[in-house]
């Protein structure tokens, strides 16, 4: 069960929740999310969730590592940002988070209560959707907020038509 959302409460903006991750699908979200946030006066948060798995090494090697994964999630989210600002004029915010994807998006909605939509994009290759997308299915992840999903095949102008 997911905490009372505060969007429509005085003083408060829906937000909308993109992934940003190395899928090519991504930035179809992020343009969603933004389009959509600024045609509803919202705002967005982009989030990357470094995954713990790669820093099983001895202490010296898992440092590099970690800091080489923080590195490339904040180029990741500062590029993303800057083509929402050229393009919208809108202010995103950035978050790092570390662990499971689905558990660390579930704890952000859970933390920031003006986070009322999780846009995420499907990609188009044959080995399916994207794993975000396709553990919508599953129970265990099922998030607790309503879920768009993008194609990725759409076109900034089918976006716009589309928010």
């Amino acid at each position: 069960m997911v905490s009372k959302r505060l969007s429509r409460e005085a003083g408060h903006r829906r937000k909308f929740l993109a992934i940003v991750d190395e899928t090519p699908e991504c930035e179809r979200a992020v343009a969603y999310a933004a389009m959509r946030a600024k045609t509803t006066s919202g705002s967005v948060v982009l989030l990357y969730v470094i995954e713990p798995g790669d820093f099983q090494h001895w202490l010296g090697v898992e440092k590099i590592m970690r800091e080489e994964a923080m590195a490339t999630a904040q180029a990741m989210l500062d590029a993303q940002a800057t083509k929402v600002r050229n393009t919208l004029g809108i202010e995103p915010e950035l978050v790092v988070r570390e662990g499971k994807p689905t558990e660390q998006i579930h704890q952000l909605i859970e933390e920031d209560q003006d986070i009322a939509i999780l846009v995420l994009a499907a990609g188009a290759s044959k080995e399916g959707p994207g794993p975000l997308v396709a553990s919508i299915a599953g129970k265990s992840a099922a998030f607790p907020i309503p879920v768009t999903v993008v194609p990725q095949n759409l076109s900034d102008e089918e976006i716009t038509s589309l928010t």
